[in-house]
């Protein structure tokens, strides 16, 4: 089976569309289809249904997405494990990360490989979701969860807190929250429910049932924007939010800690130019705990 034919398939089955699949391929739309046209037909089979909501495997593509998956582990694996001898200080390494710790901690980070070892590239991506390492989503992942897997080496970078937050403006209108009043009369900040559904019962242990969601965001720096800009109380990082002047902490003795993990697959521990962008990450870390 042709390979290239086999991971547009997955792209397809993952994305749900051509167009999906092109985008997370970088491949144009006309060559998705061209390719998965050619492997229905050297399969003798369709392997899906075309729907209103989008590509449907059939069940010939569920048995083909199970072989088809077995063969991407095994070429990722291939692939981890020749960039675990590689030595040279040069390539790409992949980094994901949410954008507050991007903008915060890993752009001063990476600006340090870069003065450092300027033939390194680095790929920022900045999501709340959590990359797949064994699929080589990222080289590198900085997360406030520690992963369980077996074939992910974890590292503590740190342990930060986060605290409540509103605008100098917002308390000026509304007055401070009554601690235990579950924010009665108050407007609140919360991410939506896709990313962290629990704010919608509480934030910083504080029941929010007798506030309004005024806001829903998907981000940490929208979630600091929109403090800042007087929509209402939100539950934010000490050490981001103490540094915005027009910003007051509600309730300082009120906290709840979190810590932070530098994660990477065992394949590409001992890559150099993965090792040296790891090493620059944690001594940012080490920096931020320090100050």
């Amino acid at each position: 089976m042709d390979w290239d034919n086999a991971r547009i398939f997955l792209a397809i089955q993952r994305a749900g569309t051509l167009r999906g699949a092109a985008e997370q391929l970088q491949i144009d739309q006309a060559t998705v289809g061209r390719r998965l046209n050619a492997m229905e037909k050297s399969l003798g089979a369709r392997l899906f249904l075309r729907t209103p909501a989008g590509y449907v495997a059939t069940p010939a593509g569920d048995l083909a997405v199970t072989a088809i998956e077995k063969m991407e582990q095994a070429a990722d694996q291939l692939q981890r494990q020749m960039q675990g001898i590689d030595e040279r200080l040069c390539g790409v390494v992949r980094v994901a990360a949410t954008d507050t710790m991007a903008k915060h901690v890993l752009i001063p980070a990476i600006r340090q490989v870069a003065a450092d070892h300027p033939a390194i590239r680095v790929v920022l991506t900045t999501s709340t979701q959590v990359s797949n390492l064994t699929r080589r989503e990222a080289d590198l992942a900085v997360r406030s969860v520690r992963p369980t897997s077996p074939d992910l080496i974890s590292r503590h970078l740190t342990r930060l807190a986060v605290g409540l937050y509103a605008s100098k403006s917002y308390l000026k209108k509304r007055g401070m929250p009554q601690p235990g009043s579950a924010l009665a009369g108050h407007d609140v900040v919360v991410y939506q429910r896709a990313v962290y559904a629990s704010q919608f019962e509480a934030i910083c242990g504080e029941s929010i049932a007798n506030a309004r969601v005024a806001m829903e965001v998907s981000s940490g720096l929208m979630l600091i924007e929109a403090v800042a800009a007087g929509l209402g109380i939100g539950e934010l990082p000490t050490h981001m939010a103490d540094a915005e002047p027009q910003l007051v902490r509600v309730w300082p003795e009120r906290h709840q800690a979190y810590d932070m993990w530098l994660v990477l697959h065992d394949d590409l521990n001992r890559t150099a130019r993965v090792r040296a962008v790891a090493d620059a990450i944690i001594a940012a870390y080490a920096d931020l705990a320090s100050s």
